[in-house]
């Protein structure tokens, strides 16, 4: 699903990505863990094809993301990948349907069947009673929730959470991180999670360190 190949990347004389290497496979939970400054949320938003690499490879699904137009580059984005990030990045005036469908909407999907799929998404997170709230009316645990779903509306192929449950209290950080295993259980969703959380990264099928710009040492999750 993801094949990532001796990624570099610097921002001007600061070396931040010094040649990664990373497959994952359809269907796979991964996790990354290492410092702060490691290169995590950078390699992060290069797979997320929300940076460039300054050299390297990267293929989503079967697509070399570097032969596509900038055009064609955002409509893969949309319709391939999901992001679900610390800050749930929610629009305040809208309701959690209307936050859910904006995906769908700019995949040019009609209204009635975005509002029928965020409808679906959010009663299977729980959220049937929600609908119409917006998101200060929400709780913490309840915004992630309604990012997540907008993160799944299109069906992506890969999903990338940055720090996922980094704002969430402990209670609500165990029922995203069961949440995700859910999501694999269910629609066979590819993961890969950047996260400080232990619990979290220990309940992924592999954990992987990051440390000075490389991935040094792969990790198989102690209750496969």
């Amino acid at each position: 699903m993801l094949k990532a190949h001796n990624l570099h990347k610097s921002y001007g004389k600061l070396e931040i990505l010094k040649g990664v290497d990373l497959h994952v496979e359809k269907g796979e939970v991964v996790s990354i863990v290492g410092a702060s400054g490691a290169g995590k949320s950078t390699f992060l938003h290069i797979a997320g094809t929300l940076d460039n690499a300054d050299s390297g490879s990267l293929i989503l699904d079967g697509v070399d993301v570097s032969k596509l137009s900038p055009k064609k580059l955002s409509e893969f984005r949309n319709h391939k990948i999901g992001f679900i990030f610390q800050f749930h990045h929610l629009l305040p005036e809208f309701t959690a349907l209307e936050n859910v469908c904006i995906p769908a909407f700019i995949a040019k999907r009609t209204k009635a069947e975005a509002e029928r799929k965020a409808t679906e998404l959010l009663e299977l997170l729980g959220l049937s009673s929600r609908l119409s709230h917006k998101p200060s009316e929400l709780s913490g645990g309840e915004q992630q929730r309604v990012a997540v779903a907008r993160a799944l509306i299109n069906q992506p192929s890969i999903l990338l959470a940055d720090e996922p449950s980094g704002n969430l209290d402990s209670t609500n950080a165990k029922e995203l991180h069961q949440l995700f295993f859910d999501l694999r259980e269910r629609f066979n969703q590819t993961i890969v999670v950047v996260t400080h959380n232990e619990e979290l990264a220990g309940m992924a099928d592999r954990e992987l360190l990051m440390k000075d710009g490389r991935i040094v040492y792969a990790q198989q999750s102690a209750i496969l």
